[in-house]
């Protein structure tokens, strides 16, 4: 085991896989550190963070702080050699950052400077990006402008989504630390300054930004959807209904469509029209609703919506 006392700070699934990945390669994980237990769907059943339940499963203590700048004093005591961030989502306090002899290294899902900020990856999707990747960096008071570590670049798929590049950057983030750590233990680094000038910002994303215009192009519309899948989910509504996209792809037909928003099936597809192509929907889940096909989904309410919605009818008030 690497005698060096990390405390590893985290919340969602893309931080739980790199802290396994430090278990499986026998790094000591003195704490972890994760945000508030959250109540989850309609039922609202109060449920563990990813990383908090890694960490269980692994007899590890976890602290859960509801807000860190005022909750770090137990903390303090655990005098650990290195703090490692990942997806944590609170800012930390410089009592904490100055702590470790190590200092404090995050894990960003982006190429800093471009993509600061707490949705890089649903934001670079939704933008089209060609690339993003992920950057080890020193933390400091302010947000994703510490000096940069090490960066490896990851070039955008078309079946890529939200979920699967997650899965993907988590694993890249892993294998960047496990190559990273032992020279860095040993002094062997250069941490590079960010050019702030070039900066970029990832908002994290509110409910309007998951509402799906059709008007646009087509390329732009199919970004959007797949910058939001699986989750928080993507949807539009009609008849006063929501109806979230599921599985989707594209077609460029080169040319202007016409006006019609559905416009019916066509082999195995739902396919709604965009301004130079189309969307074709293979699953959707309508309001109150399972999710279905698209042909599952025609033979019942679908094939009254098709063909009778135009752009200009479009509902674009949210639910």
């Amino acid at each position: 085991m690497n005698k060096k006392r990390i405390l590893f700070m985290g919340t969602p699934e893309f931080a739980a896989i790199v802290l396994k990945q430090l278990l499986d390669n026998d790094y000591q994980i003195i704490a972890v550190v994760t945000q508030p237990d959250q109540k989850i769907g309609r039922k609202q059943i109060l449920t563990y963070t990813p990383v908090k339940e890694v960490a269980l499963n692994n007899n590890i203590p976890v602290y859960q702080p509801f807000k860190i700048r005022n909750e770090y004093e137990d903390l303090l005591a655990l005098k650990p050699d290195l703090i490692i961030t990942c997806a944590y989502g609170q800012i930390i306090p410089k009592q904490l950052l100055n702590l470790p002899p190590y200092h404090c290294i995050n894990t960003h899902a982006s190429l800093l400077p471009k993509g600061r900020g707490g949705a890089p990856i649903q934001r670079s999707l939704i933008n089209g990006d060609e690339k993003t990747g992920v950057t080890l960096m020193f933390m400091n008071e302010k947000m994703d402008e510490g000096a940069i570590l090490k960066q490896k670049e990851y070039l955008i798929k078309d079946e890529d989504t939200n979920s699967s590049l997650f899965n993907k950057l988590a694993y890249l983030a892993s294998e960047m630390l496990l190559e990273f750590l032992p020279d860095y233990f040993e002094g062997k680094y250069n941490a590079i300054e960010q050019d702030s000038s070039q900066a970029t910002y990832c908002y994290n994303l509110s409910k309007e930004d998951e509402f799906i215009h059709f008007d646009l192009d087509t390329r732009t519309v199919f970004n959007h959807i797949r910058g939001l899948l699986d989750e928080p989910g993507a949807y539009s509504i009609l008849d006063g209904k929501s109806y979230k996209w599921i599985r989707v792809s594209y077609e460029i037909s080169g040319k202007k469509e016409d006006d019609s928003l559905f416009v019916g099936m066509e082999k195995d597809y739902l396919r709604i029209n965009c301004l130079d192509g189309f969307i074709k929907v293979y699953e959707l889940k309508p309001e109150g609703k399972k999710t279905m096909d698209a042909k599952s989904f025609y033979n019942g309410n679908g094939r009254n919506l098709c063909g009778k919605y135009f752009r200009k009818e479009l509902n674009y008030g949210q639910e």
